[in-house]
């Protein structure tokens, strides 16, 4: 059994986006409020405040004056707004991440989380708290026969949309099996080169529609800050934005859907894309190819189906490594996409890393350990990093 959040469009009544815009802002409110009561104690008096004494406060503010309009809404959204708060202190101080940071009612997103006590849900129908009607809900895929959703998020969007996930528990059957392997070399050309030869271009969906994104915030730019045409201009940038987002999403689970699918085994790279970010010349190219969120989709579906994914070193030279030898060259620049190795081998780059990947992820499997080059020379006067790789890929034959 799997915990799935099913995710779907509704559009609200009048009434009921007022009630879930309310909430929008208590909850907001609520976690900034006592995320600043966490950090005034503990750089005022080195204290650290509870979920329990943050919720102990919750209840006294909404007894105050000025902050008695919390008690008007659901009251789950403000103890789930709470408990998120609790889990970005723990995931700070194992270090995880960050300090938690406040919420900003134009940057963040607008969502509340709603558990079973304050919904109900009956004859496949889901009636928030506070609300008469149930939510016009867009049922796009039915949800896993017999379920009960345990947990309702409903959010809005910076285009205006609304959006309703609702978390299940689903079993989901293993593919079956299958001898099929692949090594996934990620490039922004093509947006993946596969070890059989294959390559799958980028669609590049943030530059199709770059011309209409920059008309769009060039209008955006003329209006008159606070005005309500300044706010259609900024929804319409939303908009670009937003199909942008749904296009490049969409690309992305039908591409790890069929690799999933189709092979046993999947190898990719550990990039570090933060740092390849910091290129100022192809930041824009690297994350309208979104290698982060592809190989999350292929984490999550290969634990799903009963996949085996292994991941090989960022430091493993599988663009420089010939693949019929294993000699490894010294350099090889961007620019270059085809060379030829002392062997007489001309390899495509892209490929022929795909196929290195794909020799070096199963080495790795097959020994339990990572393959990582060595920095320093070996006593035999080779280089550690040819002869890392010349044992990664002893005694598997070339793809």
């Amino acid at each position: 059994m799997v915990r799935r959040a099913f995710k779907y469009r509704f559009y609200p009544t009048d009434e009921q986006a007022a009630e879930l815009s309310r909430t929008f802002g208590c909850v907001r409110l609520v976690y900034n409020k006592a995320l600043l009561d966490r950090t005034r104690a503990w750089y005022g008096g080195q204290r650290r405040i509870s979920y329990v004494q943050s919720s102990a406060a919750l209840t006294q503010w909404k007894k105050t004056e000025e902050l008695s309009f919390l008690a008007e809404v659901s009251c789950v959204p403000l103890q789930q707004a709470l408990r998120h708060l609790q889990t970005a202190f723990a995931n700070f101080f194992a270090k995880r991440a960050k300090y938690p940071r406040f919420k900003s009612k134009k940057k963040s997103r607008a969502s509340a989380e709603y558990t079973r006590s304050a919904f109900k849900w009956r004859d496949g129908k889901l009636t928030l708290a506070k609300m008469a009607d149930p939510l016009d809900i867009r049922w796009s895929r039915p949800l896993p026969e017999g379920t009960v959703p345990t947990t309702v998020t409903v959010s809005r969007n910076a285009a205006g949309r609304w959006f309703v996930s609702l978390l299940c528990e689903d079993r989901i059957a293993p593919a079956p099996a299958t001898s099929a392997v692949v090594g996934i070399d990620a490039g922004i050309t093509s947006l993946v080169a596969l070890s059989t030869g294959e390559k799958i271009t980028n669609p590049g969906h943030e530059r199709r529609d770059r011309a209409r994104l920059a008309r769009a915030q060039r209008e955006l730019s003329r209006k008159v800050k606070g005005s309500a045409n300044r706010e259609k201009a900024r929804r319409r940038v939303a908009r670009v934005h937003a199909r942008i987002v749904d296009r490049r999403r969409d690309f992305l689970h039908k591409l790890s859907t069929r690799l999933v699918r189709e092979n046993q085994t999947v190898v990719i790279e550990d990039l570090t894309v933060r740092n390849l970010l910091k290129n100022g010349k192809l930041a824009r190219a690297i994350s309208d190819a979104a290698w982060t969120e592809l190989r999350s989709m292929l984490e999550y579906k290969c634990a799903w189906y009963g996949r085996e994914l292994v991941v090989i070193d960022r430091f493993f030279p599988s663009s420089k490594m010939c693949g019929n030898c294993g000699v490894v060259r010294e350099k090889l620049p961007l620019n270059v996409r085809e060379w030829t190795c002392d062997c007489g081998t001309t390899h495509d780059r892209d490929v022929n890393a795909a196929r290195n990947i794909l020799a070096a992820g199963l080495a790795a499997s097959a020994c339990g350990d990572g393959v990582r080059p060595q920095r320093e020379p070996s006593r035999t006067g080779r280089s550690s990093v040819k002869q890392e790789a010349q044992r990664a890929t002893a005694g598997i034959p070339c793809l």
